[in-house]
């Protein structure tokens, strides 16, 4: 027995040596929502590391001064949406495309802008807060917003209907909308370019709304770094000039994952417009189907897609000239000239946006630098960009889509079909991969 016990002691040494060794590699195969869970000395093992703190960056084109001098010829209003087709083909001089933000009401008089008095202070009541689970925050501020009206739902049906894979890292606006248009008696439009005023006249008419912004997380969180993020607005006062908002992750206060305050976590009006400026103001707005007339009226020209990219392409040239080393509004800029079929012009914006510095995460949320790279011919771009955001976390539909795409154009296309496929098989809500694996299954594709 005591020859045994020195080779029981080595062996159980070699053992913990050997997991040691290997706890960081099982560790990290851990899905992210587990990963977060463990104590924060295993976390650090799990996570995979940050090593890019911001996107790829791209030299400063000299041309970018260009697209903020006065006196542009607007743009050929052409609105787009990603390609179904890999086949790399510049649209022609004109031609329509499906709109990347389609309008879910088409009023049928473009409204006639009317000054809408609203009250100095308003509060909306009714509304129930909801802590989000992991990585769910369209889905739990959804069910919020859907308390105004009576309407109890569970985050998670709704987060399975909305991102039928849960490691899916976004929900954007336009789903949000569509959602809500599957329910009897309520409506949604998703819209860009708001402003507090159209907020406070929204609200101060019964109309929730909810809005997407950046978000740098508070205290503990910090280490966590700029995240995309949606808030449910639920007041405003413009004694105090600032608003109150539910928010799934950090509760109503101010002490992050508390509801300590049931009036909500406030906003100064100045932070408001920084952080939704980052995701261009854009915001969905929930109604009754009877309040449609009164919903196009208050948001009024927005209504209509040229109207509204062309309202936005101005504000991000404004912008950018007043504050030249804001990347978000250059990103401003260059998703503006997508949706009017300037593709050049957006590659040139996205490119001083990335010369400035946007945050790495940038490309889980929205997706203009692929369409222009793309269209402009820029596959390499687009291959570099969508592979740095897939690395460690291949969570991302659009970035296989795009990646897809680019490959196919390079000639690749063993690599694109693959990457289609993963595309499709991650979110199967989203139709513009499996139409982009017809079209290179079709001859001659």
């Amino acid at each position: 027995m005591r020859r045994k016990k020195p080779l029981l002691i080595v062996g159980l040494l070699l053992a913990g040596i050997i997991a040691v060794g290997l706890a960081p590699s099982i560790l990290r195969k851990l899905p992210t929502r587990y990963a977060m869970r463990l104590p924060a000395p295993l976390q650090a093992l799990a996570l995979p590391a940050d090593t890019t703190p911001i996107l790829p960056t791209a030299v400063a084109p000299v041309a970018a001064a260009g697209l903020l001098a006065d006196g542009l010829p607007p743009p050929a209003v052409v609105t787009a949406a990603p390609p179904p087709s890999p086949t790399p083909q510049p649209p022609a001089a004109g031609a329509e495309a499906t709109p990347t933000i389609a309008p879910t009401m088409t009023p049928t008089v473009l409204p006639t802008p009317t000054p809408w008095p609203v009250p100095p202070a308003v509060r909306l009541t009714g509304v129930s807060h909801v802590f989000q689970e992991w990585n769910n925050c369209g889905p739990a501020t959804m069910v919020m917003a859907l308390t105004y009206f009576g309407r109890v739902h569970s985050q998670r049906d709704t987060a399975a209907i909305l991102r039928p894979n849960p490691e899916d890292r976004n929900v954007t606006p336009q789903e949000m909308a569509a959602f809500v248009n599957t329910q009897d008696g309520l409506r949604a439009t998703a819209r860009l370019n708001g402003d507090l005023d159209l907020l406070k006249r929204l609200m101060a008419n019964d109309i929730p709304v909810i809005i997407e912004i950046g978000f740098d997380p508070p205290g503990e969180y910090q280490w966590l770094g700029w995240y995309g993020h949606y808030l449910l607005p639920v007041a405003y006062d413009d004694a105090a000039r600032q608003i109150w908002v539910y928010d799934s992750w950090l509760g109503t206060s101010d002490v992050p994952q508390t509801n300590a305050d049931p009036n909500g976590r406030d906003l100064s009006y100045d932070d408001l417009d920084a952080y939704w400026a980052q995701f261009n103001r854009s915001y969905v707005a929930l109604y009754r189907p009877e309040q449609a007339e009164l919903v196009a009226q208050l948001i009024g020209e927005a209504t209509a897609d040229e109207a509204m990219w062309q309202a936005s392409l101005d504000r991000a040239q404004a912008e950018a000239q007043t504050d030249a080393g804001n990347p978000f509004y250059w990103f401003n800029l260059g998703t503006s000239y997508n949706a009017l079929g300037e593709y050049d012009k957006a590659a040139l914006a996205f490119d001083q946006a990335r010369a400035i510095g946007l945050p790495w995460r940038m490309l889980w949320y929205q997706f203009g630098p692929y369409e222009a790279y793309y269209h402009a011919g820029r596959y390499d771009d687009v291959v570099l960009l969508a592979e740095t955001t897939l690395q460690d976390r291949p969570y991302f539909e659009e970035s296989y889509y795009y990646l897809g795409l680019a490959q196919a154009a390079l000639g690749d296309q063993q690599a694109a079909r693959q990457n289609l496929e993963l595309a499709a098989a991650f979110n199967p809500n989203f139709a513009p991969a499996q139409e982009a694996l017809t079209e290179l299954a079709a001859p001659g594709g």
